[in-house]
């Protein structure tokens, strides 16, 4: 479900992009989020555990304010295919942060597994695009730095939140950046008199509204869970198969389908295996010294 959403995430961003500007973008799309979680975090306020506020307070922050703002200033210069190359080193960030700051311990099949996951990403995406990627460093850094809020976010969730239900932190953490996100939003920005005034204004808000139902609302709770059920590389290695989602999406457009494509899906897959193998090892081989 995650690939499905964030897959087509890039794309929502784009037609967004085409009537509002990159802040007010960022900013519908956290206001969506923060309107249909509204009802779930007046309840689920009263649910989070004494000293853990703080924690979901700094993930909704740099996991979902920030990067929603980031990627759009982004694609006002660099294309989507580009973003998801970028938006594939969440993994290796992922574990790189959790070795320095948070004392996850990593197997050489974990390290093995994000490289060879990375290569797979990109060069799906190399065989499957014109293969002329123009790199415009001073935009493409937004999309590094939102990668890199990612990876501290997966390893928050995983290191200080793991008993905290996952609707608990994304439901209050979108209330927390809701609230001012809003006065921005009708207050500060032009987002009213587009939106009423021109033509295109619904249609744009439309497709940025379905980016924060799906790509931030609800796949942040699925992330959140999916972080809890195995680890902060694991789940963030699902951005390995964006690129595979986009080369199904052009299949079905009548695209042609190169056969060292599928050198590259076998690489994703296989790096994504490794990257899990070390932990099931693990988990299997506690529960045989319990049964002892």
């Amino acid at each position: 479900m995650l690939v499905l959403i964030w897959g087509t995430s890039f794309i929502l961003i784009k037609r967004g992009l085409e009537v509002y500007s990159s802040m007010v973008v960022g900013a519908i799309r956290v206001v969506v989020s923060f309107f249909v979680l509204l009802p779930f975090a007046l309840t689920h306020i009263r649910k989070v555990p004494p000293g853990k506020l703080k924690y979901i307070t700094i993930i909704a922050v740099i996991g979902t304010g920030i990067p929603a703002f980031l990627f759009a200033r982004a694609q006002t210069v660099i294309d989507s295919s580009l973003a998801g190359i970028l938006n594939s080193l969440t993994p290796l960030f992922t574990m790189i942060i959790g070795l320095m700051f948070f004392r996850q311990k990593t197997g050489w099949l974990n390290v093995l597994g994000v490289f060879i996951g990375l290569v797979g990403a990109l060069g799906l995406i190399y065989v499957t695009s014109d293969k002329t990627f123009e790199f415009h460093f001073s935009f493409a850094i937004y999309v590094i730095i939102a990668t890199i809020l990612y990876a501290l976010h997966s390893n928050m969730v995983k290191f200080y939140l793991q008993e905290v239900s996952a609707v608990t932190i994304a439901a209050v953490g979108f209330f927390i950046i809701g609230i001012p996100t809003c006065i921005y939003l009708f207050a500060f920005s032009d987002f009213l008199d587009i939106l009423i005034h021109d033509e295109n204004g619904l249609e744009g808000f439309m497709y940025i509204a379905i980016l924060g139902i799906l790509a931030s609302a609800f796949a942040i709770i699925a992330y959140n869970r999916l972080v809890q059920m195995t680890n902060a590389v694991f789940a963030s290695s699902v951005t390995y198969f964006v690129p595979v989602l986009a080369l199904v999406w052009g299949i079905l457009d009548g695209e042609r389908f190169p056969l060292i494509a599928s050198l590259f899906i076998a690489l994703i897959l296989l790096g994504v295996f490794l990257v899990n193998r070390t932990n099931n090892r693990k988990k299997k081989n506690k529960k045989s010294l319990k049964d002892l």
